[in-house]
């Protein structure tokens, strides 16, 4: 039986991050999911939320309502919308007069929000839902030898009162499909770092040095490299890497990775495919081979 969802894409992932669409597109459906591109999507408001945050809550509610109207639940591969999302939800369940007010506003595009969604993200989707023996059945070219670092960023972890994909304190999801996978995931101190992306905007140099001081430590400790399941770490740890190292005075050569794209290369999908050519750090040293 499929499992059908809404492709939420967000902001950051169709105009910047293609390598995580290639690779959800390639893999997910593979596993019995389909995604259905809804029209009328806009920008979950988290980017915001310091600023306005009822223009975060109207933003997060009017995508809701639109899945709701298609009558989808939501894949939300982005760690910041899958937040903003839930977090939508759970402020109007928790507050009526809000809901009415939101609603009021929806009412101007003929939408309405009256009932949850249920949300996943590329963790949850994975590891809950598909379930790790589906992924294993699926595994051609199991990734022996990759010892790699998983990194969950702050979002899909915190806060867990509203319910996120995984355990704030020790999140062992992404380990799991790793070790499906073939691959070794690797412990490390710092794990559960922030990749500094939402500092990005506003304070650049401090940004870069979360960036770069947790990429020095997986590189320190002679780690292959890093996984990731978010656009906005992602843009971090691959886009930004060199500039992550010159502001903490480090040549850092760390690969960086999609879940989803190891994911295609274990089930024997060709790297280009993945996009694995977009891929900004030297992920050609982990040397990766999906199908010819």
């Amino acid at each position: 039986m499929k499992k059908k969802y809404a492709l939420f894409p967000g902001c950051l992932m169709p105009t910047e991050q293609y390598a995580y669409e290639l690779s959800i597109r390639e893999t997910l459906p593979l596993l019995g999911v389909e995604l259905v591109d809804v029209e009328g999507f806009s920008c979950c408001g988290e980017p915001m939320k310091s600023v306005n945050q009822l223009l975060t809550l109207y933003l997060s509610a009017r995508n809701l309502a639109i899945a709701q109207k298609h009558h989808l639940d939501m894949f939300v591969p982005c760690a910041m919308c899958h937040l903003a999302l839930t977090e939508c939800q759970h402020v109007l369940e928790k507050n009526p007069a809000m809901k009415e007010r939101i609603n009021g506003m929806l009412a101007a595009e003929d939408l309405t929000y009256t009932e949850k969604r249920h949300i996943v993200h590329t963790v949850d989707l994975l590891h809950d839902e598909i379930g790790i023996q589906k992924i294993k059945e699926h595994v051609k070219k199991p990734l022996q030898g990759l010892k790699i670092a998983a990194h969950y960023g702050c979002h899909i972890l915190r806060p867990r009162e509203i319910g996120r994909p995984d355990d704030s304190e020790n999140p062992q999801k992404i380990e799991a499909i790793l070790k499906a996978l073939g691959a070794e995931p690797v412990y490390y101190p710092q794990k559960l770092d922030c990749c500094g992306a939402p500092l990005l905007a506003n304070l650049p140099e401090s940004a870069l040095t979360k960036t770069g001081q947790k990429l020095q430590a997986i590189q320190e400790q002679q780690i292959q490299g890093l996984v990731d399941v978010c656009p906005w770490c992602h843009k971090m740890f691959d886009s930004r890497q060199t500039k992550a190292g010159e502001t903490v005075a480090a040549k850092l050569d760390v690969p960086v990775v999609y879940l989803t794209q190891l994911l295609g290369v274990a089930f024997g999908i060709s790297t280009e495919k993945l996009g694995l050519e977009l891929n900004l750090s030297p992920v050609e040293k982990l040397q990766l081979e999906g199908a010819k």
